[in-house]
Protein backbone atom coordinates (compact mmCIF):
# COMPACT_ATOMS: atom_id res chain seq x y z
CA UNK A 1 0.00 0.00 0.00
CA UNK A 2 1.89 3.16 -1.34
CA UNK A 3 0.80 6.26 -0.22
CA UNK A 4 0.33 9.20 -2.50
CA UNK A 5 3.67 10.85 -1.45
CA UNK A 6 5.36 7.62 -0.07
CA UNK A 7 7.75 8.20 -3.39
CA UNK A 8 10.26 9.82 -0.49
CA UNK A 9 9.06 13.55 -0.43
CA UNK A 10 6.46 14.44 1.95
CA UNK A 11 5.07 13.15 5.33
CA UNK A 12 5.70 9.40 4.09
CA UNK A 13 9.82 10.50 3.38
CA UNK A 14 10.51 11.70 6.54
CA UNK A 15 8.33 8.70 8.31
CA UNK A 16 10.93 6.59 6.06
CA UNK A 17 13.52 8.75 7.21
CA UNK A 18 12.46 8.67 11.20
CA UNK A 19 12.77 4.91 10.83
CA UNK A 20 16.09 4.74 9.62
CA UNK A 21 17.33 7.04 11.79
CA UNK A 22 15.31 4.56 15.03
CA UNK A 23 17.44 1.86 13.10
CA UNK A 24 20.95 3.02 12.93
CA UNK A 25 20.29 4.44 17.04
CA UNK A 26 19.49 0.48 17.73
CA UNK A 27 22.50 -0.66 15.83
CA UNK A 28 24.50 2.34 17.48
CA UNK A 29 23.55 1.97 21.02
CA UNK A 30 24.28 -1.84 20.57
CA UNK A 31 27.57 -1.06 19.26
CA UNK A 32 28.50 1.57 21.99
CA UNK A 33 27.32 -1.04 24.79
CA UNK A 34 28.90 -3.38 23.45
CA UNK A 35 32.63 -1.84 23.37
CA UNK A 36 32.40 -0.02 26.46
CA UNK A 37 30.87 -3.13 28.04
CA UNK A 38 34.06 -5.46 29.40
CA UNK A 39 33.70 -9.08 28.29
CA UNK A 40 33.18 -11.48 30.92
CA UNK A 41 34.81 -14.96 29.14
CA UNK A 42 33.70 -16.77 32.10
CA UNK A 43 29.76 -15.84 31.30
CA UNK A 44 28.00 -18.79 29.88
CA UNK A 45 24.27 -19.44 29.13
CA UNK A 46 25.00 -22.57 27.24
CA UNK A 47 27.20 -24.66 29.98
CA UNK A 48 31.11 -25.15 29.50
CA UNK A 49 31.19 -25.00 25.37
CA UNK A 50 28.51 -22.47 24.06
CA UNK A 51 29.70 -23.14 20.41
CA UNK A 52 27.73 -25.90 19.69
CA UNK A 53 24.05 -24.62 21.17
CA UNK A 54 25.10 -21.21 19.42
CA UNK A 55 26.15 -22.47 16.33
CA UNK A 56 22.62 -24.78 16.12
CA UNK A 57 20.77 -21.79 17.29
CA UNK A 58 22.08 -19.56 14.57
CA UNK A 59 21.60 -22.06 12.01
CA UNK A 60 17.80 -23.17 12.57
CA UNK A 61 17.45 -18.94 12.94
CA UNK A 62 18.49 -19.02 8.94
CA UNK A 63 15.95 -22.01 8.48
CA UNK A 64 13.84 -19.70 9.57
CA UNK A 65 14.75 -16.85 7.60
CA UNK A 66 14.70 -18.75 4.54
CA UNK A 67 11.17 -19.59 5.35
CA UNK A 68 10.21 -15.75 5.88
CA UNK A 69 11.82 -15.45 2.42
CA UNK A 70 9.28 -17.67 0.86
CA UNK A 71 6.60 -16.56 2.75
CA UNK A 72 7.29 -12.94 1.96
CA UNK A 73 7.01 -13.92 -1.23
CA UNK A 74 4.12 -15.81 -1.68
CA UNK A 75 2.85 -12.62 0.14
CA UNK A 76 4.01 -10.37 -1.96
CA UNK A 77 2.76 -12.83 -5.19
CA UNK A 78 6.57 -13.31 -6.42
CA UNK A 79 6.60 -17.00 -6.23
CA UNK A 80 5.97 -18.61 -9.52
CA UNK A 81 3.56 -20.57 -10.47
CA UNK A 82 2.08 -20.27 -6.90
CA UNK A 83 -1.45 -18.88 -6.58
CA UNK A 84 -2.49 -16.20 -4.23
CA UNK A 85 -1.76 -16.67 -0.57
CA UNK A 86 -4.10 -18.20 1.74
CA UNK A 87 -5.10 -16.47 4.26
CA UNK A 88 -2.60 -18.83 6.68
CA UNK A 89 -0.08 -17.51 5.11
CA UNK A 90 0.37 -14.34 6.46
CA UNK A 91 -0.06 -16.12 9.70
CA UNK A 92 2.60 -18.09 9.43
CA UNK A 93 4.69 -15.72 8.73
CA UNK A 94 4.28 -13.43 11.58
CA UNK A 95 4.51 -16.70 13.71
CA UNK A 96 8.14 -17.70 12.14
CA UNK A 97 9.34 -13.90 12.51
CA UNK A 98 8.48 -13.81 16.44
CA UNK A 99 10.58 -17.42 16.60
CA UNK A 100 13.62 -16.36 13.97
CA UNK A 101 13.61 -13.03 16.73
CA UNK A 102 13.26 -15.48 19.85
CA UNK A 103 16.03 -17.86 18.78
CA UNK A 104 18.55 -15.14 18.05
CA UNK A 105 17.86 -13.73 22.02
CA UNK A 106 19.78 -15.74 24.26
CA UNK A 107 22.71 -16.21 21.32
CA UNK A 108 22.82 -12.10 21.13
CA UNK A 109 22.56 -11.80 24.77
CA UNK A 110 25.16 -14.22 25.49
CA UNK A 111 27.59 -12.82 22.77
CA UNK A 112 27.12 -9.13 24.35
CA UNK A 113 27.92 -10.31 27.91
CA UNK A 114 30.62 -13.09 27.16
CA UNK A 115 32.04 -10.86 24.35
CA UNK A 116 31.40 -7.46 24.01
CA UNK A 117 31.61 -6.30 20.48
CA UNK A 118 35.52 -6.77 19.29
CA UNK A 119 37.45 -5.62 16.58
CA UNK A 120 39.76 -7.96 17.16
CA UNK A 121 39.80 -9.67 13.78
CA UNK A 122 37.74 -9.25 10.11
CA UNK A 123 35.54 -11.88 11.14
CA UNK A 124 35.27 -11.22 14.82
CA UNK A 125 34.51 -7.34 13.41
CA UNK A 126 32.22 -8.00 10.84
CA UNK A 127 30.39 -10.58 13.09
CA UNK A 128 30.25 -8.33 15.77
CA UNK A 129 29.05 -5.05 13.88
CA UNK A 130 26.47 -7.39 11.88
CA UNK A 131 24.99 -8.29 15.14
CA UNK A 132 24.53 -5.03 16.13
CA UNK A 133 23.00 -3.76 12.61
CA UNK A 134 20.37 -6.99 12.59
CA UNK A 135 18.98 -5.90 15.87
CA UNK A 136 18.70 -2.21 13.69
CA UNK A 137 17.04 -3.31 10.89
CA UNK A 138 15.11 -5.39 13.30
CA UNK A 139 13.63 -2.59 14.60
CA UNK A 140 13.23 -1.24 11.52
CA UNK A 141 11.01 -3.46 10.39
CA UNK A 142 8.94 -3.62 13.59
CA UNK A 143 8.01 0.19 12.85
CA UNK A 144 7.44 -0.80 9.37
CA UNK A 145 4.91 -3.00 9.42
CA UNK A 146 2.98 -0.99 11.71
CA UNK A 147 2.85 1.76 9.33
CA UNK A 148 0.71 1.75 6.41
CA UNK A 149 1.53 5.35 4.76
CA UNK A 150 4.86 4.38 3.09
CA UNK A 151 6.65 3.16 0.03
CA UNK A 152 5.52 0.09 -0.78
CA UNK A 153 9.21 -1.01 -1.46
CA UNK A 154 10.34 -0.24 2.17
CA UNK A 155 9.03 -3.41 3.98
CA UNK A 156 10.49 -5.88 1.33
CA UNK A 157 13.91 -4.02 1.87
CA UNK A 158 13.67 -4.04 5.67
CA UNK A 159 12.95 -7.90 5.34
CA UNK A 160 15.56 -8.98 2.55
CA UNK A 161 18.28 -6.56 5.21
CA UNK A 162 17.28 -8.89 7.72
CA UNK A 163 17.84 -12.32 5.86
CA UNK A 164 20.94 -10.38 4.38
CA UNK A 165 22.27 -9.83 7.61
CA UNK A 166 21.25 -12.91 9.27
CA UNK A 167 23.32 -14.86 6.64
CA UNK A 168 26.14 -12.64 7.45
CA UNK A 169 25.99 -13.73 10.59
CA UNK A 170 25.57 -17.28 10.73
CA UNK A 171 28.43 -17.24 7.67
CA UNK A 172 30.77 -15.78 10.57
CA UNK A 173 29.88 -17.62 13.20
CA UNK A 174 27.99 -21.17 12.90
CA UNK A 175 29.69 -22.01 9.81
CA UNK A 176 32.63 -20.75 10.96
CA UNK A 177 32.11 -23.43 14.05
CA UNK A 178 31.41 -25.69 11.62
CA UNK A 179 34.16 -25.75 9.21
CA UNK A 180 36.91 -26.32 12.30
CA UNK A 181 37.03 -22.61 13.16
CA UNK A 182 37.80 -21.47 9.89
CA UNK A 183 35.50 -19.81 7.26
CA UNK A 184 34.65 -21.86 4.43
CA UNK A 185 35.52 -20.61 1.14
CA UNK A 186 32.47 -20.57 -1.54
Amino acid sequence: MTAPDAQGRGPAGWRLAGIGVLALGVAAALYVAGRLHQPDYTFSMFGADPFPPKALLATIALALAGVQVLLALWIYRKLPLAAAAPRPVPIAHRVTGFVLVAVTVPVAVHCLIAYGVQLTSPRVAIHSIAGCFFYGAFAAKVLLVHSRRLPGWALPVAGGTLAIVLGVLCYTSALWYYNGYQLPLF
